[in-house]
């Protein structure tokens, strides 16, 4: 999972991930979507779609040293825990 300073694909990457790693969401998505709190009421495969095709931001650590940054992750890779 890539994770972006800015919600586009070609923004710089300021960290990756492996499959299955859990990151801390701030609630926030682009395209004027539901903030993510609004949403957690839903079954798994229904929150899945709604960000399916929107960038989320999230809370992670790039450099491991404690110092926690926001970035964007694409919805097609991540899914609710």
């Amino acid at each position: 999972l890539n994770v972006r300073k800015y919600p586009s694909s070609t923004s710089q990457k300021q960290g990756a991930y492996p499959n299955g790693t859990v990151l801390q969401m701030t609630g926030r998505c682009t395209g004027g979507g539901p903030n993510l709190l609004d949403i957690t009421h839903l079954p798994d495969w229904e929150q899945r779609q709604i960000v399916r095709y929107r960038w989320c931001e999230v809370w992670h650590d790039p450099a491991q040293n404690g110092q926690f940054v926001t970035g964007w992750v694409y919805g097609k890779y991540i899914r609710p825990y």
